[in-house]
């Protein structure tokens, strides 16, 4: 709960954070009043802004504080500056994250309050519970607080689900799209879905994708005449997104959905793996996409695919080679964990990141972004 003064009492609701941040210890009452020097100020100290004023004006002081957050002291931008370029790749993507989660906290301070039917109560308040329901589940009449630029992240999620992302690989006409759920990762880096829509099947009976997500691994495999697919998952979330889009594609009756971490039981000629790319800790839900702590997953998967596939099936292994160039993990380290899972490389089909992180030689991890590519590794026993 997060409790704060107002009129000469005690008052709490409920918190809310995606990330499992824990409540703020203080809390403050902010409306249009209050000057955004004032409110960076606070929020630098670890105290939440909860605002009564007019919405609109909230947004604009987010903005704000976005703009104090990312202009530094020339000293200070100087001193980061030096620190990282002395700084190993693993060093500055430690670095990197540091300061993110930095800037996330202290934007994080600007708080709303939502009603129990998930209604904001502020002036020029938009409509947004459908937004809220989708994320949340159904309104239990329980007010709840939750941070603005959570709030905005929560809403644009809900304008995604509703727009879909284009995939190519699933052909052409209205029904090649994706809708991504509030918490599952979006399949916008189309470049590792185009690999598995090129590698030649070994099989058109059978295949298993482990770690489903949105469900595009497994749709696009249904389009190129899998007969059948077992798709398995294990958050919640991503089980009802990838039900829900293969409904909107016509594919619910080739897929099969299942709760699990990692494996279905039997074998299949042709197994499919998209683990996360990084192998570091995640800070929230959607992290868990992309940070896979002590690469946990990628291990799972290579140590059990021997056993889950059939004779002459191949296991799909779709990885960026990002954490190499971070020198977050050696590429060595992952030959000897296909080696020691008595798996062979059959071959290896390559593609380069087409999003526009490797061309912004301002982002702090530009080199490594640079040279990464994507790879699909085809394995077998």
């Amino acid at each position: 709960m997060i409790e704060w003064n107002e009129q000469g009492e005690v008052r709490n609701a409920r918190w809310r954070s995606e990330s499992g941040a824990p409540a703020p210890r203080r809390v403050v009452l902010a409306d249009d009043t209050m000057s955004a020097d004032s409110a960076y100020r606070l929020a630098c100290a670890g105290t939440a802004l909860l605002w009564r004023g007019d919405f609109q004006n909230a947004r604009q002081l987010l903005q704000a504080l976005m703009r104090r957050t990312d202009r530094k002291p020339e000293k200070a931008a100087a001193k980061a500056a030096k620190k990282m370029a002395a700084a190993t790749p693993a060093e500055q993507f430690h670095l990197h994250r540091q300061a993110q989660s930095q800037r996330a906290r202290t934007l994080a301070a600007l708080v709303i309050p939502v009603e129990g039917d998930y209604s904001i109560d502020l002036r020029r308040a938009p409509d947004w519970r459908a937004a809220c329901q989708e994320a949340w589940g159904q309104a239990t009449g329980e007010a709840s607080v939750v941070a603005l630029r959570e709030l905005l992240g929560l809403v644009g999620a809900h304008e995604w689900r509703k727009k879909g992302v284009e995939i190519p690989a699933l052909g052409a006409g209205p029904d090649n799209r994706i809708h991504p759920h509030y918490g599952v990762f979006s399949p916008v880096r189309g470049e590792y879905i185009d690999l598995v829509a090129q590698a030649p099947l070994p099989s058109k009976e059978l295949a298993f994708d482990i770690g489903t997500g949105t469900g595009v691994l497994a749709a696009v495999l249904a389009r190129r005449g899998v007969r059948r697919i077992v798709a398995t998952e294990q958050a919640p979330r991503a089980l009802a997104c990838a039900q829900d889009n293969l409904q909107r594609l016509g594919l619910q009756s080739r897929v099969e959905l299942l709760e699990a971490d990692l494996f279905p039981p039997g074998r299949a000629p042709l197994v499919v793996c998209n683990p996360p790319w990084l192998p570091a800790r995640p800070s929230s839900s959607i992290e868990q996409a992309v940070y896979d702590e002590g690469s946990r997953m990628l291990q799972g998967f290579l140590a059990g695919l021997r056993e889950h596939l059939e004779p002459g099936g191949e296991g799909w292994l779709v990885l960026s080679d990002l954490a190499e160039h971070l020198a977050l993990r050696p590429r060595e380290q992952l030959l000897e964990w296909i080696a020691a899972a008595g798996l062979r490389v059959l071959g290896r089909e390559d593609v380069r990141p087409r999003h526009g992180k490797p061309q912004d030689a301002s982002d702090a991890l530009h080199a490594a972004r640079a040279a990464e590519v994507t790879s699909l590794w085809r394995l077998a026993a």
